[in-house]
């Protein structure tokens, strides 16, 4: 199924996928990924807007004005963390590559109050969430407490069959959370791997669950959201969010789905062995 908050990849080089405040329907988070050659460069400049550049795969290097120059590689996202050029507002980039480069460019609104700086992945937090069949390692790319004024990234590797942001949570100011715009631009390790991601919200009609394939991008506008990679490929995301949240407060927590919570007490409490019926009456769930 083709939503609005499904977007697929075009040919490159050049910008393979863009996702804008006005295409998305909110305010604040500006995203895309661009395939950069020697041929087809990419330039830049958000003038009230702070941008993260993330390296997806490639060698190459981003020009910052007239006297900066940051050498980016990585051989993939499936292989090695990666170094991000964060950039105030108003600051021009160039990014160049001779032997090939694809890399994420997002951007949110920002006043200027940090620096142009290299974030390296000796700075960046990791930890393994969840347990059972919804676990994952989750890479703070991004967050607090690495300085921005609104961006916050993350890359979350999941394995095959497992699913990722569970129990359901939100961040679109309800249910006492906060405020924040999200996108997945999702990686699938196998060609014909896929996944499926769902936004929802039962307090009204609203229900959008959508299979994303190796490079889509899922927008989460509002609701609960969670995603599951299919049993034959594991899963990288990259969430760019932005929102309500300034400096500091960027490391408030989202609202759970609190019928699901119980599970995080015991992933495995209840869940079956098999066979779980037998005519002899021995199975798991006699």
């Amino acid at each position: 199924m083709t939503t609005s908050s499904l977007i697929h990849p075009t040919g490159g080089p050049g910008r393979i996928l863009h996702v804008t405040p006005e295409t998305a329907g909110w305010g604040h988070v500006e995203f895309g990924v661009v395939e950069v050659n020697s041929a087809a460069p990419w330039s830049g400049m958000a003038a009230d807007r702070e941008t993260a550049i993330v390296p997806l795969s490639g060698e190459g290097r981003v020009h910052v004005g007239e006297e900066m120059a940051v050498e980016l590689s990585r051989d993939s996202v499936f292989t090695e963390m990666a170094s991000i050029v964060y950039l105030p507002p108003g600051t021009p980039y160039r990014i160049e590559s001779e032997a090939g480069l694809k890399a994420s460019v997002g951007s949110a609104p920002a006043e200027g109050r940090y620096p142009v700086r290299v974030f390296e992945p000796s700075e960046m937090r990791i930890e393994i969430r969840g347990g059972g069949q919804a676990y994952r390692q989750v890479v703070h790319s991004l967050s607090h407490p690495l300085p921005a004024e609104r961006l916050i990234l993350y890359e979350v590797y999941v394995p095959r069959g497992t699913w990722s942001g569970w129990p359901p949570h939100c961040h679109d100011g309800r249910d006492g959370s906060p405020y924040l715009e999200e996108v997945y631009y999702f990686r699938l390790d196998r060609p014909e791997g896929y996944a499926i991601h769902r936004n929802w919200r039962d307090d009204e009609d609203y229900d959008d669950a959508m299979v994303v394939t190796d490079g889509d991008v899922a927008l989460v506008p509002k609701g609960y959201h969670t995603s599951v990679a299919c049993p034959g490929s594991n899963m990288y995301f990259l969430n760019y969010l932005a929102g309500e949240l300034l400096h500091d407060e960027r490391r408030t927590p989202p609202c759970f789905m609190a019928e699901h919570t119980w599970i995080e007490s015991d992933w495995t409490a209840g869940e079956w062995g098999l066979p779980v019926v037998t005519p002899d009456g021995s199975g798991a769930g006699s």
